[in-house]
């Protein structure tokens, strides 16, 4: 228990190591791999990393906007993998590695609320994740911590993670450079608008049915 503490206080925040890592990420947008560091990037961010794959997602997008969608699927398919990881961590290993984890980041009142979410609605609150500020690894670490059903958590992941990255790919093919001003000031906007429109999509198919 003492050793965790000391991993609260020695977080991934403190001596600039955020800011460094955050600019170790963008590097790899000039480098010959950066697709591949993008597919590293966002299966590590989903299971364990702090820097989101957005980062280096709207930075090749914005140099090539033709393959934003590209990008997009590769951010798409990784996050989804890594979400995996994030969840057997939760499942097998949340004492030794997946407290750590959400200590180091600072993420402990995060992971409780999310559980509270869980215990509401799994499948919406992982939809949901890819549209709050929460990290995605805080879901997946405790969707198997609260043993969430499988299937529903690949499921709304694989709905979730592409809806996100997706929609930045077509503000970043139609904006270009001005979507960095654009999502400054308006990505919590647009997001929240989408998952309203799933939410009622869904809505109205079960009404249906």
């Amino acid at each position: 228990m003492r050793n965790h503490k000391i991993v609260q206080g020695l977080h991934f925040y403190s001596f600039g190591l955020l800011k460094r890592l955050y600019l170790w990420v963008l590097s790899w947008a000039e480098s010959k791999y950066a697709t591949a560091a993008l597919a590293v990037l966002a299966f590590m961010e989903s299971a364990f990393f702090p820097i989101p794959p957005d980062v280096l997602q709207l930075t090749l997008s914005i140099s090539k906007p033709k393959k934003s969608f590209w990008y997009a699927a590769i951010t798409s398919v990784f996050s989804v993998l890594g979400g995996i990881l994030g969840y057997l961590i939760g499942l097998f290993l949340f004492e030794s590695v997946g407290q750590t984890i959400i200590g180091s980041l600072g993420y402990q009142q995060q992971f409780q609320l999310v559980g509270q979410l869980f215990q509401q609605n799994a499948f919406w609150a992982i939809l949901a994740a890819a549209f709050t500020p929460i990290p995605f690894k805080v879901f997946t670490i405790a969707a198997g911590v609260w043993k969430i059903d499988f299937l529903t958590f690949i499921i709304a992941s694989a709905l979730g993670r592409p809806a996100r990255f997706f929609l930045e790919a077509v503000l970043t093919y139609f904006l270009g450079a001005r979507v960095k001003v654009f999502m400054e000031k308006y990505f919590n906007w647009i997001t929240l608008a989408v998952f309203l429109l799933v939410v009622l999509g869904y809505s109205a198919i079960k009404y249906i049915i």
